[in-house]
């Protein structure tokens, strides 16, 4: 199957932390592996999200949220520096609360996720301008073998072209939101 190029399991040029964290691009491989890792980063955030929001009763805003890092980490898996960006300036302005209230457990998952997600956009911008010119450089074909594989690669192949605009405005008008909640929340505590 490897001869074909139909098997997935294709070396990575660096560690799974080093991935994580400071990641690199030296192969096609490389650039399709951080896209998907990149989206499902984003979908744990998702996950989070919309557990935290159900457990604390805010079901509507749950929904709203968990949409958004997921379809950002839609973009992400499609090489969006634009969702990429904003997922993680989302998720910023979300930290923020949490740090000025000191919730250390909140604190140290928080700081975890948001140097993910910072990864995450170095990654996605680096795969975003990647222009191989080598037989290496071609980008492996999606399989969707299993339900993981269906889930990261089929279905943000599928859903980023009919998606990606309204994510745009979807994503522009929270993050405009989110600020403006946020200014007036301040403005009255001072």
């Amino acid at each position: 199957m490897q001869t074909l190029g139909l098997s997935d399991s294709t070396p990575h040029t660096e560690s799974r932390l080093k991935s994580l964290f400071w990641p690199s691009i030296q192969t096609g491989s490389d650039v399709d592996y951080l896209g998907m890792q990149g989206y499902w980063v984003c979908t744990i955030v998702a996950i989070i999200s919309l557990c935290v929001l159900t457990a604390n009763s805010h079901l509507i805003l749950a929904l709203i949220v968990s949409s958004y890092f997921y379809l950002g980490g839609v973009g992400v898996r499609q090489r969006s520096s634009y969702a990429a960006a904003m997922v993680l300036f989302m998720y910023s302005l979300d930290t923020i609360p949490i740090i000025r209230t000191a919730q250390l457990g909140g604190i140290v998952l928080r700081i975890l996720l948001l140097s993910l997600l910072l990864s995450n956009f170095r990654a996605t911008w680096i795969a975003s301008h990647w222009k191989g010119d080598s037989e290496e450089a071609a980008l492996p074909q999606r399989l969707g073998g299993t339900w993981s594989d269906t889930f990261a690669n089929l279905l943000p192949l599928w859903l980023w072209p009919k998606l990606r605009i309204p994510y745009y405005i979807y994503s522009s008008l929270i993050a405009a939101l989110t600020v403006v909640g946020l200014i007036i929340q301040y403005s009255h505590r001072d």
